[in-house]
């Protein structure tokens, strides 16, 4: 029976790690040899596609998107942090109804505020640049209800009232003893705002149209389009800008199914 579970398992991991392999396999051909069929092995036209990738402006392109990345995490872990400390362990007058609001903000959908979204950013004077699809993790519902649900579940209420007759600030109390607690719902959260940020293709198409703040997603839609669709190179870059996020879930992987599975057992 294990031996089962480990063949149903290694077959289920092939067929997720195949695309990966065909996307590298596609990077090194010619783009006329894709339209032949699925190639199953290496070509010798890598070195080419990687020429195409990186004479197009792709490093500060790679430094845009990793800028936006960093700057959407810090963002948005610390808004969300903070909002799921107070609502899960504070009372105040309106918590319920302010838990109630990020609960149907979540229900509804990016596209409906796009337009206003893009309106407030030009009258901010921020339009056409880097900073719409920053600041929109600023206001991030689904990392507020996580943070609301995990701090909820890890933070005894004892331990807290604990540290107050101690003598603790409040301040005190969220540095020394919240954020300690709480850090696989930190790591999970931060890996999932970096790959939703990293992968975000609308917002960027919509708010910016300079090249110079081109994120990778608009970047690779745009690659080799002058003279014919280079769809080779377009995999080559595609190949080279899921290394920080294979890297990212490596590292991380472990800390980031804690905090998935925290909560999930009780008692």
């Amino acid at each position: 029976m294990k031996a089962l579970v480990w063949i149903c398992l290694i077959v289920i991991s092939l067929l997720s790690l195949f695309p990966f392999y065909i996307m590298i396999v596609m990077s090194t051909h010619v783009t006329e040899d894709l339209f032949k069929g699925i190639p199953i092995l290496p070509g010798d036209y890598l070195g080419q596609n990687l020429h195409t990738v990186l004479r197009s402006d792709f490093l500060r392109v790679y430094g845009n998107s990793l800028t936006v990345s960093v700057a959407a995490v810090a963002i948005a872990v610390m808004t969300s942090t903070l909002v799921g400390y107070a609502v899960a362990k504070f009372e105040f007058r309106g918590r319920k109804w302010l838990q109630l609001f990020v609960i149907l903000t979540m229900m509804v959908p990016t596209q409906v505020g796009l337009i206003g979204y893009i309106i407030e950013m030009r009258h901010l004077g921020v339009g056409n640049t880097l900073w719409p699809v920053i600041l929109v993790w600023a206001a991030f519902p689904f990392g507020g209800f996580f943070m609301i649900q995990f701090i909820r579940d890890s933070i005894p209420n004892d331990l807290l009232e604990c540290a107050r007759i101690d003598g603790c600030s409040e301040p005190g109390i969220f540095w020394r003893i919240v954020l300690p607690i709480i850090k696989p719902g930190l790591a999970t959260l931060a890996t999932l705002v970096f790959l939703w940020s990293w992968n975000n293709y609308l917002l960027p198409l919509v708010t910016i149209n300079k090249a110079t703040w081109y994120t990778l997603p608009v970047f690779i839609s745009n690659l080799g389009i002058v003279h014919r669709t280079d769809y080779a190179a377009r995999m080559a870059a595609l190949t080279m800008a899921t290394i920080p996020v294979l890297l990212l879930f490596l590292l991380g992987s472990r800390t980031f199914m804690k905090g998935l599975t925290a909560g999930a057992v009780k008692g």
